[in-house]
């Protein structure tokens, strides 16, 4: 049974997500996403698409998680179920929004996501960095970065979605130690986002240890992640491609939760469920077609970090 500790500062309660109406693959952002799957836009597919959402946000809220959601209408933002990209919250009320690399993500942006949010909750301060997407300086939220809130390190893979300077400037901002590494596939291909890497939870973290390039650095994120007292379950390139490595923790009724897909959790053998089960009961959410456009359960998660009104 999971210990059942009342607070985490990393496992938030609440979550925003997104169901999409029109959901289909983005051309735009296949070039440097290898996970993604392309299709041709059809019915059937958007018709799946936003039956799994609304079925997770159900079997989350049975959980105990206090689920916002909102509905995506439109057709020209393919990526709007993933919300956690272009916003995140921080303790101390504190909202920032992101720089996108692709234009068709950077509609994503929704004043009512914002307007809720400090309706609902305690918000003091925005902090826009979507300035910086003209000098091509891109950070795509909590799929850029994994953020230890426990600890403060923002951890990044180095890529096209992820510049440094974008990345010091958050983490200085929100007084994070920023971790930068290289990642990349078998075929030699840089990880796009860190989320589809790694999970941080309270007392464990999920990563794909093999696909850091460099052996130094790879070490040092270990130590890290040990020092701060986690458990450090290593992923294989196999089970980062099944999604493994894109959960969230969260806090529910009954204790902790870790929310991963299905693909995800068949992906994980006995001795890694059992050091999850410590201290976090795995809630398994079924969306193969999301999984198409090349996310899984932690990008549709949205982490409210705010104190509720």
């Amino acid at each position: 049974m999971p210990r059942q500790i009342p607070y985490s500062v990393q496992a938030p309660s609440a979550v925003i997500m997104v169901r999409p109406h029109h959901f289909t693959m983005n051309a735009e952002t296949a070039i440097d996403n290898l996970f993604q799957s392309c299709a041709a836009p059809n019915d059937d597919l958007a018709l799946a698409a936003h039956a799994e959402i609304t079925e997770a946000a159900d079997t989350l809220r049975r959980h105990g998680v206090n689920v916002h959601l909102f509905d995506s209408t439109g057709t020209d933002t393919p990526d709007a179920v993933f919300p956690n990209n272009w916003f995140s919250t921080h303790a101390g009320g504190h909202v920032a929004i992101y720089p996108m690399k692709a234009v068709s993500r950077r509609r994503e942006r929704r004043a009512d996501v914002i307007d809720m949010l400090k309706s609902q909750y305690r918000v003091q301060e925005i902090i826009d960095y979507s300035g910086l997407e003209p000098d091509g300086l891109f950070l795509e939220g909590t799929g850029a970065m994994v953020l230890d809130h426990i600890d403060r390190v923002a951890y990044a893979v180095r890529s096209d979605r992820t510049d440094p300077i974008a990345l010091e400037r958050f983490s200085t901002q929100f007084s994070f130690e920023p971790m930068m590494f290289d990642a990349r596939d078998g075929n030699g291909v840089a990880i796009y986002h860190t989320n589809v890497l790694m999970c941080i939870a309270t007392d464990f973290a999920l990563i794909g240890l093999d696909m850091i390039t460099d052996a130094a650095r790879r070490r040092e994120v270990v130590a890290r992640l040990e020092r701060s007292g986690r458990h450090v379950i290593a992923l294989t390139s196999q089970q980062i491609l099944e999604f493994a490595g894109n959960a969230l923790e969260l806090q529910g009724n009954d204790g902790r939760i870790l929310a991963l897909s299905t693909t995800a959790l068949a992906s994980l053998d006995q001795d890694q469920r059992d050091t999850i089960a410590e201290s976090a009961k795995p809630v398994a959410l079924d969306i193969p077609t999301i999984e198409r456009a090349g996310g899984s359960v932690r990008c549709t998660l949205a982490g409210i970090h705010l104190t509720p009104r």
